[in-house]
């Protein structure tokens, strides 16, 4: 897990799973769930945005309706819950359904953790010392550690999960991506994904090939393809604001990009600017041989795991488009 050797070597396969949109509804969670275990998916990402759905909460849900998938949680800001309960919560998920639960955790959406009291003074040395007590909790470890946020005396789970769930960390910035190829199993990668934000990021996490990457992609799977440009292009509208600064500064049209940024007074005006060649390298738009070859690129570039968000206003009739890339 700490080779200093960035993980160039392109997996046999890449898995392809999907993100369960934050806003759905309630009603619908399940039912998305299921659709995606039936049209063969590899796996269901949940997340975890202040106001909408729980990442624990969605994670127990959805493995208890599913039979196969995995399920990934992507991502529990580290400083919303104590450590030893947060292990508690994940051994029982992980015990249930041996196997099928991938956790991700991260400093969350600063903005956010301000909103709730919990934005730490170093968020680095948070989720240094909580991903570190998470792991070994629910390898069954006794814990007792007296860090700066994580003080543990003689914790331990007492009926450790028989498959500990690996440990991802979902973050952008250089110095935490350097920490999560130290300490984490692998690492989430929020979206746009581009070759080149994804060959930047690996090259500051410096993982050997037992790392996993996760990334997260804005998707529409349609024949046609200025019609699939459409429906991604909402899901661009943050992509230049200052948290998403990691994933246009490697890009060879970086400045463009920011001068049109601001230049554009809203973020519609924004997405309707966009040119036609950066939507397709920001999102994932097209037939399914134009999402093949994207998904083929992470591949070859060491990604695990390709998560697409379904872009459009009905998710659960998107699924059956996006599909259509698992038809080898």
């Amino acid at each position: 897990m700490t080779s200093t050797s960035p993980s160039t070597t392109p997996r046999e396969d890449i898995a392809v799973g999907v993100m369960l949109p934050r806003h759905l509804p309630a009603a619908d969670v399940l039912p998305f769930a299921r659709k995606a275990d039936k049209l063969g998916f590899d796996a269901v990402w949940v997340v975890e945005d202040l106001g909408f759905h729980g990442g624990i909460a969605q994670a127990s849900a959805v493995l208890a309706a599913t039979e196969r998938v995995r399920v990934g949680i992507g991502i529990l800001p580290v400083a919303a819950r104590n450590v030893g309960f947060a292990a508690m919560d994940l051994a029982t998920i992980a015990g249930m359904f041996p196997g099928r639960l991938d956790v991700g955790v991260g400093h969350g959406i600063k903005g956010w953790m301000q909103q709730v009291g919990a934005w730490p003074a170093s968020p680095i040395t948070l989720l240094r010392e909580q991903v570190i007590a998470l792991r070994a909790l629910l390898a069954g470890e006794t814990v007792t550690v007296d860090g700066r946020y994580v003080k543990l005396d003689g914790v331990r789970i007492e009926a450790p999960p028989a498959v500990a769930p690996p440990i991802y960390a979902g973050v952008r910035g250089p110095r935490s991506l350097a920490l999560a190829g130290e300490i984490a199993d692998g690492t989430v990668l929020a979206e746009p994904i581009t070759p080149e934000y994804l060959r930047t990021s690996l090259d500051l996490i410096g993982a050997g090939e037992d790392h996993h990457v996760v990334t997260y992609n804005v998707a529409a799977v349609d024949d046609d393809v200025a019609r699939a440009r459409e429906l991604v292009r909402p899901g661009l509208e943050f992509i230049g604001e200052p948290d998403w600064a990691v994933h246009i500064d490697p890009l060879p049209y970086a400045e463009d990009f920011r001068r049109l940024r601001a230049e554009c007074a809203t973020r519609e005006e924004f997405i309707r600017r966009l040119p036609d060649a950066w939507v397709d390298q920001l999102a994932i738009a097209g037939p399914p041989d134009v999402a093949r070859a994207h998904l083929e690129t992470q591949r070859a570039g060491g990604v695990s795991t390709a998560v697409l968000i379904p872009a459009g206003p009905d998710p659960l009739a998107a699924l059956d488009q996006l599909a259509r890339v698992l038809e080898r």
